[in-house]
C-alpha cells in the first residue's frame, strides 16, 4: 500500500507542495487537515476512539473523524470521503472555521495542521472501519466539556484545543 501524501500549506492555506504523511509528521511540517463533527436531533456529538493500532494518540477519544485533504480535493469532499471510511456513513458538511495548531507526541512525532473544522447531521448508527476506529458514542457538548476537565489524557490535542478555541463555532444547539 502506498503511502498517501499530505497537502504542505503555507500560514495561509496556501499548497505548498506534498509530502508523505508520516515524513510530515516525523518532521513537523505545516499541512492541510480537517476535523468533522456529526451531530445527532438532540444535538449530541458523535465521539470516536480511535483505534488502538494507531501511529499516533490510539485509543483516545476525539471527534467524529478528522485526517487530510488529497492533492486538489475540497475540505467539504476530503471530509465526506474520511467520514464514510472510518465511520461507515456520508452525510451533508459545512465548513465553520480553520486554525492552525502545533501539538507533539510522546513518540516523536508532530501534528502541525491547518484544520479546517466540518459540521454536519445523522441520527443513525455508525459502522466503524475497525482499522481506524475502536469504539464510539453521542455525549452532549457539556458532558464533553466536563470529561475533557476531568479526563484531558483520555482525548486528543486537537480535539481539546477545538473544544477550548472554537466551542461557539460546533455548539450548534
Amino acid at each position: 500500500m502506498i503511502e498517501e501524501n499530505v497537502v504542505l500549506v503555507n500560514e495561509n492555506d496556501e499548497p505548498i507542495g506534498l509530502m508523505p504523511k508520516l515524513e510530515a509528521h516525523e518532521k513537523g511540517v505545516l499541512h492541510r487537515a480537517f476535523s468533522v463533527f456529526v451531530f445527532n436531533e438532540k444535538n449530541e456529538l458523535m465521539l470516536q476512539q480511535r483505534a488502538l493500532s494507531k501511529y499516533h494518540t490510539p485509543g483516545l477519544w476525539t471527534n467524529t473523524c478528522c485526517s487530510h485533504q488529497r492533492d486538489g480535493e475540497s475540505n467539504l469532499d476530503a471530509g465526506r470521503r474520511r467520514l464514510e471510511e472510518e465511520m461507515g456513513f456520508v452525510t451533508a458538511l459545512e465548513e465553520k472555521t480553520s486554525f492552525m495548531y502545533k501539538s507533539p507526541f510522546e513518540n516523536g512525532l508532530t501534528e502541525h495542521e491547518y484544520d479546517h473544522i466540518l459540521v454536519g447531521h445523522y441520527n443513525g448508527q455508525p459502522n466503524i472501519n475497525p482499522d481506524e476506529v475502536a469504539d464510539w458514542k453521542w455525549m452532549t457538548l457539556e458532558d464533553v466539556k466536563a470529561d475533557i476537565k476531568l479526563h484531558p489524557d483520555n482525548y486528543t490535542s486537537w480535539f481539546k484545543i477545538i473544544f477550548d478555541k472554537f466551542y461557539d463555532f460546533i455548539n450548534i444547539s
